[in-house]
């Protein structure tokens, strides 16, 4: 599908309301259970919303395609991600992340910090339009918002450890985090990350196995945490994603700031 940015096609925004919430969580169900094959246990699989108790303190991103003719309205949108800033997160039930990482090098930190999180697109829409708006819509958000600090867990597809040897090693001896905003899997859960000494990662073989959105943080300069999770009930191993607009890879940066100031005149 070719790049259409045409304004009256397609909106990129907050959910507003409770049924722009539910039309999230549907497309969040499309591709994580139906698609993946998650089980999703807080799932509400009656009405087919994959839903938790976190996202009541979530920002909900959303891209609707109005030419898209639905029988159902919740089938809407077609890109979401959830954004948890970090006064939400301390008014509810902490950061989604912390039950897989210590999240304290980034909590202590002191500095602006946004979750991002459950970031999908539905299948028809992949390789086009719906993730490049996505994308804007989160540099608007985090610029907006003077935020500092991006974190999340993104996802390898499967539960299989030693066949994600090659890309999960790659990650950890390129991309490890600095050391003050390093965090670590949760001990009970750790999954060791350097699985193959540097000089043996084939990046050859290591990159195509890298899922495309853990791929765009790394091209803005993002870093991972050391340690991955394996989510049974997502059938994912994860990996904590972090970006620190600081270090943020500068032409990215340049690109975004110029764009939403633009947006903003």
């Amino acid at each position: 599908m070719p790049i259409d940015l045409d304004d009256a096609r397609f909106e990129v925004r907050l959910a507003a309301n409770a049924a722009d919430i539910a039309a999230a969580q549907r497309l969040r169900y499309r591709v994580f259970v139906e698609e993946m094959g998650a089980g999703a246990s807080r799932a509400d699989h009656d009405n087919r919303l994959e839903q938790d108790e976190f996202d009541p303190y979530f920002d909900h991103l959303i891209v609707i395609d109005n030419a898209r003719e639905v029988s159902d309205p919740l089938d809407r949108v077609i890109g979401v991600y959830r954004l948890m800033r970090s006064e939400a997160a301390a008014a509810g039930r902490g950061f989604y992340g912390a039950g897989e990482y210590d999240l304290s090098p980034i909590i202590r930190s002191g500095r602006n910090v946004v979750e991002l999180g459950r970031s999908c697109v539905a299948a028809e829409y992949r390789g086009g339009v719906a993730m490049h708006l996505l994308w804007n819509g989160l540099a608007d958000y985090v610029l907006s918002r003077d935020i500092d600090l991006l974190f999340g867990v993104a996802s390898f597809h499967g539960t299989d450890v030693d066949a994600l040897a090659q890309p999960l090693s790659y990650l950890y001896h390129n991309h490890l985090a600095p050391e003050d905003i390093r965090v670590r899997a949760q001990p009970a859960h750790f999954v060791e990350m350097n699985l193959i000494p540097a000089d043996a990662v084939e990046r050859r073989v290591a990159m195509p196995a890298i899922p495309a959105l853990i791929k765009g943080y790394l091209r803005l300069g993002g870093f991972v945490g050391d340690g991955a999770y394996v989510d049974h009930d997502f059938n994912t191993v994860d990996v904590c994603l972090i970006m620190d607009t600081a270090r943020m890879t500068a032409r990215y940066r340049d690109q975004y700031t110029s764009r939403f100031r633009q947006r903003s005149a």
